[in-house]
């Protein structure tokens, strides 16, 4: 005779084998808009959750805000009712598998700030139901999903693995790609229980190309840490690699592009002026504050974060030193920023270094303005600006130039032309140089 916890589970499965099941996303930002338009590209009913009104009235009249989904994406699943956003968490309800994508900053004093995740759950505690799974997709400490969301799941009587399934699958949205994107990109899964993972699989694997099953949601929040963390401490290396390069008088540059050409055993890297985006500087810093409780210190996470963090500082003393070598002084000195968002490309500004640059040049009582082709004008953590119109005569204007972000929109030799004098923390104009030598 079937179980009723198997029974539970089955329908639940039947409902996403016939493509019946609609999914729910909290959070319509960088990582559930996307999610929630690969589910409707698979033919999947979305509804996406968020508590600006703002966001949602723009996103159900087909118009989107996130520059790696195209209106022209969102729209036609708007149109034919696939896709619809609300800010009443009561439809939650009839959601039979709802995806967590809401923000996990740091706090002040650098410790997770889980406190997204926990309205979230919340709201879906509020209305949670048999035969529901939850997925957390929000990059956090290991133990979250277990610790955080389990008790508040099963405080209104109902168990985990047996009358709804409860996962954790990390994002590995990075924007502006388009060779790897939410669809083609692998997915890790870790259930509480094995329905939990059976379920979570079956549902992604409807609209996800590759699943990765992994032994329990604290491996799966673990594997997303060890990725971010890799980048932030070679990151961290090749930073300081920089340093140690500048004080030899040698290019950093060429030897990493040396380096590089070695097929095995080498992977490159290349520094710049700090870490940007909401993942690279923030993620290990997540679980350097959980092997804290545990009484240990992540020495490579806090050395590397230390480097990283101190590098907006160096280039600015590079810019002084640019300056008096022309005899001039950084107080009161025009200086043009290129690029403001923290990668190529992209309009995303989120923790980027290029922030820090201006902030500490403006300290240093430098007049400082930006050009961005991505950012038209921000307002970030009390600096406000607009991008100049005319680049030209901004250049042809500015004492120093600092290319911040190496847009492919530049023209590195017109830039390397017009400027007086240049600090390229990207190394942005290196194709200059060399087509210059050729």
């Amino acid at each position: 005779m079937e179980s009723s916890m198997d029974s539970i589970k089955q329908q639940l499965l039947e409902k996403v084998y016939r493509n019946e099941a609609v999914l729910g996303v909290v959070g319509m930002g960088y990582v559930g808009l996307p999610l929630a338009m690969v589910f409707c590209d698979a033919g999947t009913k979305v509804v996406g959750f968020d508590v600006v009104q703002a966001r949602v009235d723009q996103l159900n009249t087909g118009d989107s805000y996130i520059e790696d989904i195209a209106s022209a994406i969102l729209k036609p699943h708007v149109d034919t009712g696939l896709f619809r956003a609300t800010t009443d968490f009561s439809e939650l309800a009839g959601c039979d598998a709802i995806s967590i994508c809401v923000p996990t900053p740091l706090s002040k004093t650098r410790d997770p700030d889980v406190s997204y995740i926990v309205k979230a759950t919340e709201q879906i505690a509020k209305h949670l139901r048999k035969g529901q799974v939850i997925i957390l997709e929000s990059t956090t400490y290991p133990g979250t999903t277990r610790e955080v969301i389990l008790p508040a799941l099963e405080a209104n009587g109902l168990k985990v693995g047996e009358d709804f399934f409860l996962a954790f699958s990390p994002e590995r949205v990075d924007p502006g790609r388009v060779d790897f994107t939410t669809k083609t990109t692998p997915k890790v899964i870790g259930g509480v229980t094995p329905a939990c993972v059976e379920v979570s699989e079956a549902v992604y694997g409807k609209a996800i190309d590759i699943i990765v099953g992994v032994s329990s949601p604290e491996a799966a929040e673990m594997v997303k840490l060890l990725e971010n963390t890799f980048r932030s401490v070679n990151i961290g290396l090749v930073n300081e690699v920089l340093i140690m390069c500048d004080k030899l008088g040698m290019d950093a540059w060429e030897v990493i592009e040396a380096a590089a050409t070695k097929p095995f055993g080498f992977m490159k890297f290349t520094p710049g002026p700090g870490l940007g985006g909401h993942c690279i500087p923030i993620d290990p810093l997540y679980l350097s504050w959980k092997m804290k409780e545990l009484n240990y210190n992540a020495r490579f996470i806090e050395l590397a974060s230390e480097i990283n963090t101190n590098m907006p500082r160096w280039w600015v003393a590079k810019v002084q030193d640019a300056l008096n070598e022309d005899g001039k002084a950084l107080k009161n000195a025009k200086v043009l920023v290129l690029g403001v968002s923290y990668k190529k490309d992209i309009q995303d500004m989120r923790e980027s270094p290029s922030i820090d640059v201006i902030k500490l040049l403006q300290e240093r009582g430098a007049d400082v303005s930006y050009h961005d082709p991505h950012v038209p004008n921000f307002n970030d953590h009390g600096v406000a600006m607009t991008s100049v119109s005319d680049l030209d005569t901004a250049l042809v204007g500015a004492d120093v130039v600092v290319i911040t972000t190496d847009h492919s929109a530049y023209d590195y030799a017109a830039i390397k032309a017009k400027a007086k004098t240049l600090v390229d923390t990207r190394n942005a104009t290196a194709k200059v140089n060399a087509a210059v030598l050729a």
